[in-house]
């Protein structure tokens, strides 16, 4: 009698184990970074993504890439979210770290193919990770936060290869005057050069509205000291201008209450009805009445107005808007001073907020609403203008790269060399760091520092020079003890790039290392894939079915 042979899973399960396992990991996490490597640096291309619905985004912002193209495989799912977290903690830098984890996994795979052990690669890269953060600390340069030129270099280097290089000193200094106004700064008095005193810093790029407009040009991008909204007023009676406007805030509506439970009335007469009518008519008068009381001349409602009471602040040259978003309102106190209230009995001129003139104005098929004139605003708005919607959501992505930068920069008050400049130092350390270390392990920290090196030879790829020149001329000059070394593309030139002003933040390089080497580090340690097919089918990413799970 033949045995019965042993089912563990159902037949829908599908198990991939071993060496191809790892391959098929590692070859989608490669497959990622080289899908947005050449979207790096400011020569850098684009991409034209198109959904379904034919909608289209133009941008070489990687985390947008990623984010749209609803990568389904496991291990690439993984890389998006490097992605993901580079642009939550920072703001920039998501391509580079991408393109690291993507090249430690490649360089991975030619150690294990000289039979070396994923526990002992795992062991090499962390020992590399942890003394790249060392070394990044030590050679990091430090700033003040009155040193606004270079905060505006921060900016601009940030900005580059995003369609704002013809406008980027203008939005350089929009940036920074913005961050400055909206940060709460106690500068350290202290001398002491290690003092970062970084806990009395507190900035929230929420303070700072980003609002678009179609029509003009880029360069006609500005900062206003106040709030923009997307709102009309609600009546064309209503004033369009308003100076020294007292502003109120209120989120309660400016109409009747509904019952929340249901009620009926009954009504026998037309007398009955005209008293009924002729009620709310009386109470509506008399909120009009305590909002006029307070001295407003401008109201900022949550809920809606009713008809009636349009009509009677109208009459008293009230100019009002309504359904204003509460992050909006919010936005508004903070500019305004004003506070908001939510309850009319409690509505009095101490609650009211400030500003020199608001004013309605159309830009073509759009209608927005300005305040401005604030005094020490602590939210601002950056209006973008621009000729199409793909062109302003690219300048969009631009400058929230350079806020996130200059604000990681005045965080920490350190940065670093741009242009390749710092990876290339960073791998020539870490060599001279492998060689201290006896085990096989100097093999892991070997590729670590060649991993690092992919930045700046894509930099020169994207630039249509020759990438191993390049590379070779940087390595020489670095271990001539050149250490700000790097790649000028604006000039194409191998030069001090301190000199040329080319500066990024720490943060960017050490969020990069770190979530790159623990990506990596976590898809080498997978020898097994068990996955569901389900109704998913197969996926094209390397031939497996979606929602599958990693085990080791």
């Amino acid at each position: 009698m033949t045995e019965k042979p042993v089912v563990l899973m159902p037949e829908d399960i599908q198990r991939i184990m071993g060496k191809d396992a790892q391959r098929n990991n590692i070859l989608a996490a490669k497959m990622v970074a080289e899908m947005i490597k050449t979207t790096l640096g400011p020569k850098g291309v684009d991409k034209m993504l198109v959904s379904p619905t034919n909608e289209i985004i133009v941008t070489n912002d990687g985390v947008t890439i990623l984010d749209e193209m609803q990568i389904e495989h496991p291990a690439a799912k993984m890389m998006v979210e490097i992605a993901k977290t580079q642009e939550s903690e920072v703001g920039d830098g998501t391509t580079t770290a991408v393109m690291i984890a993507g090249k430690l996994l490649e360089n991975a795979e030619k150690l294990l193919e000289k039979k070396i052990h994923p526990t002992v690669i795992t062991k090499g890269y962390q020992l590399a990770a942890e003394k790249s953060q060392e070394i990044l600390n030590e050679i990091a340069l430090k700033i003040t936060p009155e040193d606004n030129d270079v905060l505006k270099q921060v900016a601009m280097t940030a900005m580059t290869g995003k369609g704002a290089e013809g406008f980027k000193e203008k939005f350089a200094e929009i940036i920074v005057q913005a961050i400055k106004q909206v940060g709460n700064f106690h500068p350290s008095n202290s001398t002491q050069p290690d003092d970062q005193n970084s806990t009395n810093w507190n900035i929230d790029l929420n303070d700072i509205k980003i609002e678009k407009s179609k029509g003009d040009g880029i360069k006609d991008t500005e900062l206003i000291s106040g709030i923009v909204l997307d709102k009309e007023k609600v009546s064309v009676d209503m004033p369009s201008v308003v100076n020294d406007a007292k502003i109120v805030l209120i989120d309660f509506p400016l109409e009747l209450k509904n019952p929340e439970i249901d009620t009926k009335i009954s009504i026998s007469s037309p007398d009955q009805l005209q008293s009924f009518i002729n009620q709310e008519e009386k109470t509506i008068k008399e909120m009009v009445e305590k909002v006029k009381a307070s001295g407003t001349n401008v109201i900022f409602c949550q809920k809606g107005v009713d008809d009636f009471a349009q009509y009677l602040l109208s009459k008293e040259r009230i100019y009002v808007c309504r359904r204003v978003a509460k992050s909006d309102m919010e936005k508004i106190s903070k500019a305004t001073s004003g506070k908001i209230v939510s309850n009319l009995n409690e509505l009095n001129p101490t609650e009211l907020g400030h500003a020199k003139i608001v004013e309605e104005i159309k830009h073509g098929d759009d209608t927005l609403t300005y305040i401005r004139g604030c005094q020490n605003p602590k939210a601002l708005t950056i209006l973008i203008r621009g000729g199409t919607e793909h062109v302003i959501d690219e300048i969009e992505r631009a400058i929230k790269d350079g806020l996130g930068d200059v604000v990681a920069s005045l965080k920490s008050q350190l940065i670093v060399p741009g242009g390749g400049a710092i990876e290339i130092e960073l791998a020539r350390r870490l060599r001279h760091f492998g060689q201290s270390l006896s085990g096989r392990e100097q093999l892991a920290v070997e590729e670590f520092a060649s991993a690092l090196e992919f930045i700046p030879t894509t930099l020169a790829e994207n630039a249509g020079l020759d990438p191993i020149d390049v590379l070779t001329e940087l390595k020489s000059r670095h271990d001539a003890q050149e250490r700000n070394v790097g790649l000028n593309l604006f000039n194409n030139k191998i030069e001090n790039v301190l000199e040329a002003r080319i500066l990024e933040p720490l943060k960017i390089k050490t969020q990069a290392i770190n979530s790159a080497s623990e990506v990596a580090i976590m898809i080498l340690r997978i020898d097994d894939v068990i996955a569901s097919s389900g109704k998913g089918g197969m996926n094209s990413v390397g031939g497996l079915p979606p929602g599958m799970a990693g085990m080791e």
